[in-house]
């Protein structure tokens, strides 16, 4: 497991899965959490009954589309609920977006009144028009906290985990196209490939998504090698590189 460094206030927990401290078998070892992957469900059961011991809370598992519906969490909440993001205000309900090559995005308020959590896939955060899953969650985080968007902003911290990295994640014009349409900056957060290729800097897209949201307190991932999931084989999940793959977590909750 992973504790994030960031300067989350007291009472604002989070926690990182890696692949090791499960009872999956491969492909999917070992510390499986996805249901939808092909896994035998008593060892994603084990595994997820594992992680929540080590959360001390409850990790809600959404149904991720890949779109960008931001979805409110309560000690009611079910796991499956269809959404890529997620937001409390209520302490023990854990937060939790599960990944293997997307980027995790959490939130939390300098005063601990809640937190949130995304599913940055590169269709979720392009959105369409500019709103994309980032912007979706803002829209439903911000009003609990105090003051105007901006003034809630500026107390708002972003950390960012583990994705595949800027070396790593090709794609095709149409991604490039679909961020540009919205933002003609974006197109510094690629690069060339051959092909007619591309290669995309997930991270850095996202943190251009959160500092026009006026999120500046930006933590985690900067695009260096050391949070690639395709190249960190023994530590993280990676659909890209695998194929077949099981899924790890990133989740957030307060105590």
């Amino acid at each position: 497991m992973i504790v994030p460094d960031w300067p989350a206030p007291p009472g604002v927990l989070s926690l990182l899965s890696l692949r090791e401290g499960g009872v999956s078998h491969p492909p999917y070892d070992s510390l499986n959490l996805g249901d939808h992957v092909g896994d035998d469900p008593a060892a994603v059961a084990e595994n997820r009954r594992r992680f929540a011991a080590t959360l001390g809370a409850r990790p809600v598992f959404l149904k991720q589309v890949h779109g960008s519906r931001a979805a409110h969490l309560d000690r009611d909440s079910v796991d499956g609920l269809e959404a890529d993001a997620c937001w409390t205000n209520e302490p023990g309900v854990a937060c939790t977006i599960m990944v293997a090559d997307c980027l995790p995005v959490l939130l939390a308020d300098r005063e601990g009144r809640a937190v949130a959590a995304a599913h940055c896939g590169w269709r979720g955060l392009a959105g369409e028009g500019g709103r994309g899953v980032l912007e979706a969650l803002w829209e439903a985080f911000w009003p609990q906290l105090a003051g105007t968007p901006a003034e809630a902003a500026a107390r708002t911290l972003a950390w960012l985990g583990p994705c595949i990295g800027p070396g790593a994640f090709e794609v095709g014009a149409e991604v490039k196209a679909a961020f540009e349409s919205a933002a003609p900056g974006a197109a510094t957060r690629f690069r060339a490939a051959p092909a007619g290729k591309w290669l995309a800097d997930l991270p850095g897209l996202a943190r251009d998504r959160l500092r026009a949201l006026d999120i500046t307190r930006l933590h985690g991932n900067d695009g260096s090698a050391d949070w690639c999931t395709v190249t960190q084989a023994s530590r993280f999940f990676s659909h890209r590189r695998d194929r077949i793959s099981g899924r790890f977590a990133a989740s957030i909750w307060l105590a």
